[in-house]
């Protein structure tokens, strides 16, 4: 299947997989419960469309426009959301495990109880986005933008922090605890950097 579909498209549980949609016009489209692995979605535009229960397992959606787009209980994992615009959208319970929005938009995006294991969030903009009980297990968040995001509940063992700002975030010194982050980091100013922050930047200079 090519790029070429008609305006706001009903594709309710379509085998779509593999499908050849870069650049393909989606908005508003009918895409819940669809089959997409493995489809080739970048630069697509899916604002606003409906992908309730879709899986997008292995997709590449770098570049795709998904503002505002329906998303929840999605596949996401493993997908190619490099540079993404995900601004607004519902990922409530989506599986983002292993998925790569580095650089990408998801500026006030419901990411509530989401699972992000491993996920690669650098530079990623998250400013007000909630994960209050998202799964950041692994995760890389460094240098991503978290300012006023809500992360109460979050799971972030093993989280990379390294020169993100959480400095309006909401989240727990016990929180930070679970998490790696350095002397870059911006941390609220009730919040202390944990002190094994320290010992793993002297750890690593000793190995320099």
């Amino acid at each position: 299947m090519d790029g070429n579909l008609s305006r706001e498209p009903n594709l309710t549980g379509a085998d779509l997989r593999k499908a050849r949609l870069a650049r393909a016009n989606l908005s508003r489209a009918e895409l819940s419960e669809a089959d997409l692995t493995g489809a080739n979605l970048s630069g697509a535009n899916l604002s606003e469309a409906n992908l309730f229960g879709a899986d997008l397992a292995d997709a590449n959606l770098s570049r795709a426009d998904l503002s505002r787009t329906d998303l929840p209980s999605t596949s996401l994992s493993e997908a190619d959301l490099v540079g993404a615009d995900l601004a607004e959208a519902d990922l409530m319970s989506a599986n983002l495990g292993g998925a790569s929005p580095v650089r990408a938009v998801l500026f006030r995006a419901d990411l509530m109880r989401a699972n992000l294991t491993d996920a690669n969030l650098s530079g990623a903009d998250l400013r007000e986005a909630d994960l209050s009980g998202a799964d950041l297990t692994g995760a890389d968040l460094s240098e991503a933008d978290l300012s006023r995001a809500d992360l109460s509940g979050a799971i972030l063992v093993r989280a990379t922090l390294a020169g993100a700002d959480l400095s309006t975030a909401i989240l727990t010194q016990e929180q930070l605890e679970q998490a790696t982050g350095d002397e870059s980091t911006r941390l609220p100013s009730e919040l202390p950097s944990p002190a094994s922050w320290g010992e793993k930047s002297d750890e690593r200079a000793k190995e320099d």
